[in-house]
C-alpha cells in the first residue's frame, strides 16, 4: 500500500470509529458506569455478595470498553499523524512499520464493530442452552448429541465456562435431551463474554441430512433436533410464582457426582402449571442445590416468555408481528450427498460441514446478529 493509501484509509479507520462511538451508546455508559461506582461505593454493598459481584463485574466491563475505545482513537490518531509527516517527508520511510500499525488497529476495530451487534437487552447474561431430540429414536439421539458436543466445542473455543445440568441419554446411542449453563469469563480477555448474544442464535430447529450410521442398508435419513437458548437472569423482579402453580417431583439421578447421586432421590423436576414449562435438574449433588437451579432456570424462562409476549404486543401496534413457529427450521446440515450447512434465516452457508460440527460457529453467529439488526428484530 502506498503512503497516500494508508492516509487515506487510517482517516476512514478514524471516521468508523467515530460511527462505532455512537453504535456502542458510550455516553450513555458513562452515566451507567457514574451510577455503579456509587452503589459499588455505597455503605454495605457487599453484604449481598452475589449482586455485588454481578454488578462490580458488569462496572469493569464497561470501563474497559470505554477505556478501549479511548486507546483505539488515540492510537488511530497518532498513526495517522506520523503517516502524514512521513507522507510529507521524503527522506524517512516508516511505510512497512505504519501499515503493520494499520493492520493491527483494522482488525481491533472490526472486533469492536462486531460488539455493537450485542445491544439487546440480556446479550450480556450467562446463556442455558436445553437440546431436545426430535422423532425418529436412536438416529434423532444421535444427532443431538452431535450439537451438544458442536455447542461444547464451540464454547470452550469462546472461553466461556460450561456446567451440565441435565442430561438424559439415549438406549443405544445419543441424549434424549441436555441442559447446560453458559457463563461468561471476563478474565479471558476479549473472549469470554456475551455469552447470550453470541448463542441465540441457535435457538430454532436443526436438520439433518445423512447416511445413517444405525442403518445396515446405509439408507440416507433427515434426523431433527430442537435448540433452546433463554438469557440466565439473575434478576426476575417481574416474576412472582405462587406455590400453588408449580408441581415439584423428586426422582434417583442418572447424572455424574459420585456414588451416592444414583442411589438418593436428589434430581428435581418443576412443572409450571399454569404455562406448562418443565425444568429439570439432576448434576447437583444435593436435592437442595437441584431445585435452587431448577427454580432459576424456570424464571428465567418465564421472564423471557413475558420479555416476548410484550414485544408481540409491540410489533402487532406496528404491524410487523407474525406469529412464530416453536418448531420452525433454522439451519441445515447436510452430510450426503452433497456437503452443505445453511442458515434459513440468513442464507449464509459453508461447504466446510466439518469444522462447522467442530465448534466453528463465528461466521453463523456473525450472519444471524447482522440479519437481525437489518430486520429490525432488535427490541428497543
Amino acid at each position: 500500500m502506498e503512503m497516500h493509501e494508508l492516509v487515506k484509509s487510517l482517516e476512514a479507520l478514524d471516521q468508523k470509529l467515530v460511527a462505532i462511538k455512537s453504535m456502542l451508546r458510550l455516553a450513555e455508559k458513562e452515566k451507567e458506569i457514574t451510577a455503579l461506582e456509587a452503589e459499588v461505593n455505597a455503605p454495605g454493598f457487599w453484604s449481598d455478595q452475589k449482586k455485588a459481584v454481578g454488578k462490580s463485574q458488569k462496572l469493569g466491563w464497561l470501563k474497559e470498553e470505554k477505556e478501549h475505545w479511548g486507546k483505539l482513537a488515540k492510537e488511530i490518531k497518532d498513526l495517522l499523524e506520523m503517516a502524514e509527516l512521513d507522507e510529507a517527508d521524503k527522506e524517512v520511510n516508516l511505510r512497512e512499520e505504519i501499515e503493520k500499525q494499520y493492520q493491527s488497529l483494522n482488525k481491533q476495530v472490526s472486533e469492536l464493530e462486531f460488539n455493537t451487534l450485542m445491544s439487546e437487552k440480556y446479550d450480556s447474561q450467562n446463556a442455558i442452552v436445553a437440546i431436545h431430540s426430535g422423532s425418529g429414536g436412536t438416529e434423532a439421539q444421535d444427532w443431538a448429541e452431535m450439537l451438544l458436543r458442536m455447542y461444547l466445542k464451540y464454547c470452550e473455543k469462546k472461553k466461556w465456562k460450561t456446567e451440565m445440568l441435565d442430561e438424559s441419554k439415549g438406549q443405544e446411542a445419543g441424549i434424549k435431551s441436555a441442559v447446560f449453563r453458559v457463563a461468561n469469563v471476563p478474565s479471558a480477555g476479549a473472549q469470554g463474554k456475551f455469552a447470550y448474544g453470541h448463542l441465540k442464535s441457535e435457538h430454532g430447529t436443526h436438520r439433518l441430512v445423512r447416511i445413517s450410521p444405525f442403518d445396515a442398508e446405509k439408507m440416507r435419513h433427515t434426523s431433527f433436533a430442537l435448540v433452546e437458548v433463554i438469557p440466565e437472569m439473575e434478576e426476575t423482579p417481574d416474576i412472582d410464582i405462587d406455590a400453588k402453580d408449580l408441581r415439584i417431583d423428586t426422582f434417583m439421578s442418572g447424572g455424574k457426582g459420585g456414588q451416592s447421586v444414583n442411589t438418593t432421590y436428589s434430581a428435581v423436576r418443576i412443572v409450571h402449571i399454569p404455562t406448562g414449562i418443565t425444568v429439570q435438574c439432576q448434576n447437583e449433588r444435593s436435592q437442595l442445590q437441584n431445585k435452587e437451579t431448577a427454580m432459576k432456570v424456570l424464571k428465567s424462562k418465564l421472564q423471557k416468555l413475558k420479555d416476548e409476549k410484550e414485544d408481540e404486543e409491540k410489533q402487532k401496534l406496528r404491524g410487523e408481528y407474525k406469529s412464530p413457529e416453536w418448531g420452525s427450521q433454522i439451519r441445515s446440515y447436510v452430510l450426503h450427498p452433497y456437503h452443505l450447512v445453511k442458515d434459513l434465516r440468513t442464507d449464509y452457508e459453508t461447504t466446510d460441514d466439518k469444522s462447522v460440527l467442530e465448534g466453528e460457529l463465528d461466521n453463523f453467529v456473525e450472519a444471524y446478529l447482522r440479519w437481525l439488526r437489518t430486520h429490525h428484530h432488535i427490541i428497543t
